[in-house]
């Protein structure tokens, strides 16, 4: 029987209340997709995180790392959560160096809070906020991406240094606080995307873009996934230079395909007339996001049979067309980066399971036919139990490898990732 399911022991609790300023019980919030905590503790600084750790180590409990709550249901649930480790407190921007183009900041702080203050000085954090009210480490940790990752590549791409506590609360760091960094094994980027299996991140530090003079978004209406493709192609090799592509298709009636320019007054009209000559007259023209935005193509504040099934598509620029019609065969809206071959897919709410199955099937064997693949990134609990949400994964073995090394005892979020890692 899990710790989880039984009171925890005295001992065990009393460590944690030790190493942390508030442990309490939970409450009817304090779940993972549907996997209640034994405990919450909720740490206020680097040093508390580490001795929550180190007690659960101790006391052979399950840790299950949460930010703002915002992405919980992603994945699978954890096969136990003896204790929801609650990073809200770690909200801080601890420095902004705007000469460097840098800035580090704790994991809890929003990267909405984020970006208010680097604009102060005139610069952003190229992330789009996809999910509102997400946090840095869960950004990081679920490797979230928008419309931007075109121009400037994903958080991959951005982070230049990392602080983190070890399955059994041993703090580490990689990279530093400059951008031109050689640190040997990057552990910052094997951490991205790994969904707190590895390691909780407690810092980040980011390199950061200045904020553009001027922006346009030209937007065209399409008809079918030919002509999207065709005009994603055309902007695409063209001398556009566009900050993001980005291809909005419903479940059913015309789409839309919108590219963002972004720079200098008088060069973002210039490259604007040009981006519209080649989408056509009916193209527009606004300096405001097409509807949608960065956003998902669902309901992100949905919960339990509620809410859509969601995936994430990986193609080859070539293959868009082809994905779009796999989608609107399936009933899947989709909204994504053209520019670069990433796609977000939406299973309607209360689609049945094998109606899913079927759109899911579809999706992947599009992607897969252009060198892609289609994962489920959140369902309800009856889709999850009922499909293969990952599919086929290169490398499984080397993951197992990666987290047998980082958490030998699996109690980092177990069952939540791949392969059930």
């Amino acid at each position: 029987m899990s710790v989880r399911q039984t009171e925890l022991d005295a001992t065990a609790r009393a460590a944690l209340a030790s190493a942390c300023a508030e442990v309490r019980d939970p409450g009817p919030a304090d779940h993972v997709d549907g996997v209640q905590a034994g405990l919450v503790a909720r740490p206020a600084d680097d040093g508390q995180v580490a001795g929550v750790l180190r007690a659960a180590h101790a006391h052979g409990l399950a840790v299950v790392p949460r930010g703002r709550g915002t992405k919980l249901t992603w994945g699978l649930p954890p096969s136990r959560a003896d204790v929801l480790l609650d990073l809200s407190g770690l909200d801080q921007v601890l420095d902004h160096a705007a000469g460097d183009l840098i800035v580090s900041t704790q994991a809890g702080a929003r990267l909405a809070d984020v970006q208010e203050v680097l604009a102060r000085g005139g610069q952003r954090l190229a992330l789009d906020e996809t999910v509102p009210g997400a946090s840095i480490g869960g950004t990081l940790a679920a490797n979230t991406s928008g419309p931007r990752r075109m121009a400037v590549g994903s958080a991959r791409d951005l982070l230049i240094g990392v602080h983190l506590v070890r399955a059994d609360g041993v703090p580490a760091k990689a990279g530093g606080r400059v951008v031109k960094n050689v640190a040997g094994y990057d552990l910052g980027k094997l951490l991205i995307g790994s969904a707190g299996t590895l390691g909780v991140i407690t810092e980040a530090t980011f390199r950061l873009h200045p904020l553009p003079a001027a922006s346009r978004w030209v937007s065209v209406a399409v008809a079918d996934p030919a002509e999207a493709g065709r005009l994603v192609q055309s902007v695409l090799h063209a001398q556009a230079v566009p900050a993001a592509l980005e291809v909005d298709w419903p479940v059913d009636g015309p789409g839309t395909v919108s590219v963002l320019l972004e720079g200098r007054e008088e060069g973002v009209a210039g490259r604007a007339g040009t981006v519209r000559r080649l989408l056509g007259e009916s193209s527009t023209e606004s300096p405001d996001a097409p509807v949608g935005g960065a956003t998902y193509p669902w309901d992100v504040a949905a919960t339990g049979d509620d809410r859509a099934t969601a995936l994430k598509l990986t193609f080859l620029l070539s293959g868009l067309d082809d994905v779009l019609a796999a989608a609107r065969a399936g009933g899947t809206a989709v909204r994504g980066s053209a520019g670069v071959g990433v796609a977000y897919a939406a299973v309607p709410a209360g689609t049945p399971v094998e109606e899913v199955g079927a759109a899911l099937d579809g999706l992947r064997r599009a992607c897969e036919r252009h060198g892609g693949s289609a994962v489920v990134v959140d369902a309800p609990g009856a889709v999850k139990q009922a499909l293969d949400v990952w599919g086929p994964i290169p490398a499984l073995d080397l993951m197992h490898r990666v987290k047998d090394q980082f958490d030998p005892d699996h109690r980092l979020a177990p069952g939540r990732f791949v392969g059930g890692i």
